[in-house]
């Protein structure tokens, strides 16, 4: 039992490779001798590392101040009650952002040269994705807000930085009194530390929110304006419904106004409205991001996507400590070829849980269900009755089939004839265990990770649960992938 433990631990994601806290964390002790301001917030424990008290906001600011000076040499502050960031976790949505530019999913433009642009929806007195990606990266921003207070220190820090100021502009929304921002999704995370900080993913999951509608001030349309074309935009959305909610995590104090952290719908419906904004602006924007935190949304949210009719769709997980947030990313430009690189692709092992199994059911029948789901997509399929397996070979036409009620937008994609008919077959394994009575986890496995078809595979999987879980579950909310 502790050796399998020991071994989904190591599948877990990590941070990104090329965040510069991948292989060295946050020195506590190193700070606080080289800036005095940091020493009275940081103690030792028994074992002899250092610490911080992650519930004291002045701990967690000071801390972010040190390292974006220190590591980034970049000149930042935040008024008391602003949201602060974690300076590890924002770093990793701009290096997953800039997989998706460097990329070949979609084609790069011709006329921009090396200049990159993006917008930063609900950009928030700390303006850090702006900051991170002009100085690491010499992006150009559009950086947007509704509230007087982080619009001004939006503006300072940018201003308190010379070197990149001329990359970031401050853009003001305009809207009604009772006003919204999106920056909030980690006002209740702390990715710094190793232990206790944010919610865990299985709480996100329970924190479920209703099917509400987002009635805010504008997010891109109105917003972005006649003419211009970003290469992206991100988010952060507002993570919770009510104040209440938003003081369920004792751990963490990084700070957060109401307008920063609340939004009727939370992020559910505040990123289905950045959805809509894009059917409007279609390929004004190159990828259109936006980070979810609560893994229940995110399949919600990529079933809308499919709705709409977009080219590509994205997914990857950012894991920091034990907060665990999601990216999603989606693109209505025409995908150039069907080659996706690794950072890009999905995992390879994807799994989910099939609880409330109805009686007369076995995992036999869950097997043979599976076998039948991937036959009728037209899939040759060799079920194991002993190891309990199926084996799935599937071409573009196959897949496409497979995920016809969910993947309408990936039919200009079996049309791409620079792809060999050799290497254009997605294989993979589906597994069947049985956990306990009514319980049985399904895992599929990917064979070939450079399969041109290999981000469809995350795809399948899910419409493969859909599949299973209408057929022998009983009716129940959300899942957990493992």
């Amino acid at each position: 039992m502790a050796s399998k433990k020991r071994r989904r631990k190591e599948e877990r994601p990590r941070i990104h490779p090329k965040n510069k806290y991948s292989d060295n964390p946050p020195d506590f002790a190193l700070l606080a001798s080289l800036y005095p301001s940091f020493k009275p917030f940081v103690f030792y424990n028994r074992d002899g590392r250092p610490r911080i008290d992650w519930t004291d906001f002045n701990a967690t600011r000071e801390l972010t101040r040190l390292l974006l000076l220190h590591d980034h040499n970049l000149h930042w502050w935040i008024p008391d009650g602003q949201l602060c960031p974690t300076v590890p976790n924002r770093s990793n949505y701009i290096h997953w952002i800039e997989d998706l530019l460097s990329s070949d999913i979609i084609p790069r433009p011709n006329s921009k040269g090396d200049i990159v642009r993006g917008f930063d929806i609900g950009t928030g007195a700390n303006c850090i994705y702006p900051l991170l990606g002009a100085s690491l990266l010499g992006w150009n921003f559009v950086a947007s807000d509704v509230t007087d207070v982080a619009l001004e220190w939006a503006e300072r820090n940018v201003k308190n930085n010379p070197n990149i100021s001329e990359l970031i502009e401050i853009r003001k929304v305009n809207c009604s009194r009772n006003t919204l921002t999106p920056e909030g999704l980690n006002n209740g995370e702390s990715g710094y530390s190793e232990d206790g900080e944010g919610f865990p993913s299985s709480t996100l999951d329970i924190l479920a929110s209703e099917d509400k509608s987002y009635n805010g001030p504008a997010i891109l349309v109105d917003v972005v304006r006649d003419g211009e074309t970003f290469d992206f935009c991100m988010c952060n959305p507002p993570f919770f419904e009510s104040i209440e909610e938003a003081g369920l995590n004792p751990k963490t104090s990084c700070g957060g106004t109401y307008e920063e952290m609340v939004c009727p719908g939370g992020e559910k419906a505040f990123i289905t409205r950045i959805i809509e904004d894009s059917v409007v602006l279609k390929q004004c924007f190159r990828w259109y991001t936006s980070m979810v935190g609560r893994k229940v949304n995110l399949k919600f949210l990529m079933s809308k996507l499919r709705e709409v009719g977009v080219t590509i769709v994205k997914t990857t997980e950012f894991v920091q400590g034990k907060t665990c947030r999601w990216g999603l990313a989606w693109s209505f430009v025409p995908p150039a070829k069907m080659i996706i690189t690794p950072r890009v692709t999905e995992k390879n092992v994807l799994s989910f849980m099939l609880e409330g199994i109805q009686r007369q059911f076995s995992a036999m029948h869950i097997l043979q269900s599976v076998d039948s789901f991937f036959q009728d997509g037209g899939a040759s399929c060799k079920l194991n009755a002993s190891s309990f397996t199926v084996d799935v070979t599937a071409s573009t036409e196959h897949c496409n089939a497979l995920l016809k009620n969910e993947v309408k937008h990936l039919d200009e994609v079996s049309n791409c004839s620079n792809v060999e008919e050799a290497h254009s077959n997605l294989s993979f394994r589906v597994s069947v265990f049985q956990q306990i009575p009514g319980t049985l986890l399904v895992k599929g496995s990917l064979q070939h990770r450079d399969s041109p078809l290999s981000g469809l595979f995350s795809s399948i999987i899910q419409q493969l649960e859909v599949s299973l879980r209408q057929r022998f579950c009983r009716e129940k909310g959300g899942t957990n992938y493992i």
